[in-house]
């Protein structure tokens, strides 16, 4: 008879989500969902607002990425606005971001993945989480705090405060960075980048435990977009977007953000409140593409980073030009941590982050505009369109895990085929289904679990709808 498993909810990720994997009549793996249960409606409530708030309504999007969507926001602004900003308040943009990317992915490799990667998937479920982290590894888990905790200070120094700075605005900033902010960021970044390297040389020691997951987390062959700089530099703010195919070619190269319609389309499915973004050449489902910390690696000529190009040259020389396997979305964080710190080390030396000529004034003077930035989970979009008074008429927001939709469910159901046989499974398994999720870091919403709850539950019934197993966290 035919079963389903189900997993409700989805543990160490932002939001609410379950997986339900149906199994046939040799209990096998037949089918598999990653459904996202909750709806939020941002999009439709933001219609009728003056377009200059929007930077700070939908920094409310998310607690942990506020900053991703400030700054896109603000680059959408600028477009309706017909300005090109200040060097300033370019730069200092420039160096928030990089402030988000390192408190996002230290909380994403240290403190979510960090549990299942330190301590094993088939450890003690009371004790895989940032609790049994921080008793098992106390400097691993203290290091994870510190970098997060400097990455949230820059944020801070910039914009005030932490979570939702209300600073970036269209025209530019609201305020510059001060002669003692600039020397606080500059006398810590040599311990977080020794902390960030050190945390790559653990990594790469636990990969040999990790053979089999190498092998078996979501490697498939994708399309990957993400954002370059001149010449293919990793970019994450500024750039223009670059498409390559699984072989590294490139397929589409500097696309101004302005015409993503022309490229992306989004699809629904009536088990799922996340939207299913594809590339519209190969039409849905086909035009799957990954974005993020390996889409960028992927899209990238170079990091423009010393520390961070040994490393990625490392990488590729192990796994090939192309990296698909989705467990080296870890390894793909970390080179981009390494690689943040880096530019910061070059970011912070220049005088314009102190200029007080931080935004340029303007009316409204185009009726759409589109602003992208790189968050750290990937490319996100925001698409506006106003009136002649500049009140919002039409909000599209495409996010990062709405573009890795596609790849999430293929990731989990491929982990699944490969670990459940002849309807047999555990909690370890149903752990390492959970994993790949989290290798995507999925962010689905500003809500947030208690930290160390594990509360899961998986049922299995048979094809009568009959429940004839639990297994609960």
């Amino acid at each position: 008879m035919g079963q389903r498993i189900v997993i409700d909810p989805v543990t160490r990720i932002e939001g609410h989500a379950k997986i339900s994997i149906h199994l046939d009549d040799a209990g096998d793996v037949a089918e598999t969902r990653f459904h996202v249960t909750e709806f939020r409606g941002f999009e439709r409530f933001c219609i009728g607002r003056p377009f200059w708030e929007m930077p700070g309504i939908t920094a409310r999007i998310c607690g942990i990425c506020p900053v991703s969507h400030l700054l896109a926001s603000a680059r959408a602004g600028d477009g309706l606005l017909a300005v090109i900003i200040p060097p300033a308040a370019e730069k200092l943009r420039r160096l928030m971001n990089l402030g988000q990317i390192i408190q996002s992915h230290a909380l994403s490799f240290f403190h979510l993945s960090g549990p299942d990667l330190m301590l094993g998937f088939d450890s003690d479920p009371a004790r895989r989480n940032i609790f049994g982290l921080i008793e098992a590894e106390p400097q691993v888990a203290r290091n994870g705090i510190r970098l997060r905790q400097f990455g949230q200070e820059v944020i801070e120094l910039l914009g005030g405060r932490k979570i939702h700075p209300a600073w970036a605005v269209p025209g530019g900033v609201r305020s510059g960075l001060s002669q003692s902010g600039r020397d606080q960021i500059r006398a810590r970044l040599p311990e977080m980048l020794a902390i960030a390297l050190d945390a790559m040389e653990r990594l790469k020691r636990l990969s040999e435990r990790y053979r089999r997951e190498i092998q078996t987390f979501g490697v498939f062959p994708s399309l990957y977009l993400g954002m370059v700089g001149p010449g293919g530099r990793w970019m994450h703010y500024g750039g223009k977007l670059r498409i390559v195919d699984q072989h590294g070619q490139i397929l589409i190269d500097e696309l101004d953000p302005i015409d993503y319609c022309d490229v992306i389309g989004e699809a629904v499915e009536p088990w799922s409140y996340l939207k299913f973004p594809y590339i519209r050449a190969l039409g849905y489902p086909a035009g799957m593409y990954r974005v993020g910390p390996l889409a960028r690696l992927n899209v990238c000529t170079t990091m423009g980073a010393p520390r961070a190009d040994a490393e990625l040259s490392e990488l590729r020389s192990q796994v090939g030009p192309v990296i698909e396997g989705s467990f080296y979305y870890h390894h793909a964080r970390l080179i981009e941590i390494i690689a943040a710190l880096e530019r910061m080390e070059m970011l912070i030396e220049d005088d314009d982050l102190l200029s007080n000529d931080l935004r340029a004034d303007a009316g409204v003077n185009r009726h759409e505009a589109v602003g992208v930035s790189e968050a750290p989970r990937g490319t996100l979009f925001h698409h506006y369109k106003v009136d002649e008074k500049g009140l919002i008429t039409y909000v599209n927001l495409i996010i990062a895990t709405g573009q890795n939709n596609l790849a999430i469910n293929r990731a989990v159901g491929q982990i699944a085929q490969s670990y459940i046989r002849a309807g047999r499974f555990d909690e370890g398994i149903l752990n390492r289904i959970e994993a790949g999720v989290r290798a995507y870091d999925p962010c689905l919403s500003c809500s947030t679990h208690a930290v160390g709850h594990m509360a899961m539950e998986v049922e299995l019934y048979d094809a009568r709808g009959t429940l004839v197993n639990r297994l609960a966290r």
